[in-house]
């Protein structure tokens, strides 16, 4: 499996209605943190996280990709590289 691509080294904190939500977890979508079908157009064998919310809240969705609490933010961006000097 490809390495997604990270989108932002910080949550993407999002203040959530019901329904659900299609988060991007390859790195490439356009309308992050949500999918926008990047992955499928690229190829990147990466799919995206659905993810009901069944009542409105704040998420803090994972902007960098590698959290191992997908499709949440756990920190993992802290020892990643920044993506604007790659």
């Amino acid at each position: 499996m490809a390495e997604p691509k990270i989108a932002q080294k910080r949550p993407y904190v999002v203040a959530e209605p019901i329904g659900n939500k299609w988060w991007c977890a390859c790195g490439q979508s356009q309308t992050q943190p949500y999918c926008d079908g990047s992955h499928k157009r690229l190829n990147t064998g990466i799919v995206p996280v659905r993810l009901e919310i069944k009542e409105a809240k704040t998420v803090a969705w994972c902007g960098c990709k590698h959290s191992k609490n997908k499709p949440f933010c756990d920190g993992s961006h802290v020892g990643l590289p920044d993506p604007s000097k790659t």
